[in-house]
């Protein structure tokens, strides 16, 4: 089970590590954003210390409409385990992302007045 906290304006937030294509971890707080389809989304600004590999473009309706996103594929840890997946990268993402995908195979458990979340 991830342990996560709230943000000041009450963001889902976890802890990951991405993880550079020669090992190096970079532990950064991800806002969890149900209305996200995919894994994890991160600026483009932030791809350039990553050297991850490029596979596609997709564009995709946003909160702000179409967008275009280049697919690569990245790697990250999420509560001591390793994931290789796909990571949209776009213009203008002021968070980096978790998205739907993570409730596929994790129960998320936000109980606000408790102080509680966690995705596990």
């Amino acid at each position: 089970m991830i342990l996560g906290k709230f943000g000041d304006e009450d963001e889902l937030l976890f802890e990951i590590e991405l993880i550079t294509a020669d090992g190096l971890e970079i532990p950064i707080d991800a806002v969890f954003d149900t209305g996200f389809s995919w894994w994890l989304a991160i600026d483009n600004q932030d791809l350039a210390a990553l050297g991850w590999t490029y596979l596609e473009q997709q564009t995709m309706l946003t909160a702000q409409g179409e967008a275009e996103f280049d697919i690569y594929l990245g790697e990250m840890r999420i509560g001591g385990e390793d994931f290789d997946i796909p990571v949209h990268v776009g213009q203008g993402l002021s968070e980096i992302l978790l998205g739907r995908q993570w409730l596929k195979n994790q129960k998320l458990l936000v109980d606000m007045p408790s102080k509680l979340l966690t995705l596990g």
